[in-house]
């Protein structure tokens, strides 16, 4: 398990060089709550951005993006919602949830890739 979450950082770490490069601003890296986690958080054109990373190493299992089901958005929208809350956010923020499939050494950013669940 420590080397899978190892590979995890690393992973989580270049998403975040590449997010920046696209004008990405990180303001948090793995926000945990009683409910879950929520990889990055960032601010992009004005959105506060929610990012979930995903990695693998080859699509032998399918590609990264597709492990994050349903069940997987509902407990990232409940992470966010207790985000905003404890962080005083305004309800007229617009936010939005992004996922990073990280595919060997492929990086795609998948804007709005679900809705608020």
């Amino acid at each position: 398990m420590e080397n899978r979450r190892k590979i995890g950082a690393i992973h989580e770490e270049k998403a975040a060089e590449y997010l920046r490069s696209l004008g990405y601003r990180i303001l948090e890296r793995n926000f945990r709550c009683k409910l879950g986690e929520i990889d990055l958080i960032a601010e992009e054109a004005g959105a506060l951005v929610f990012l979930e990373v995903k990695y693998r190493k080859s699509s032998q299992y399918g590609i990264p993006a597709e492990a994050v089901t349903p069940a997987k958005q509902r407990k990232i929208c409940q992470v966010a919602d207790f985000y905003r809350m404890s962080r005083h956010v305004l309800e007229s923020q617009s936010c939005r949830f992004d996922v990073v499939s990280v595919l060997g050494e492929q990086i795609q950013v998948y804007r709005d890739a679900f809705p608020y669940r």
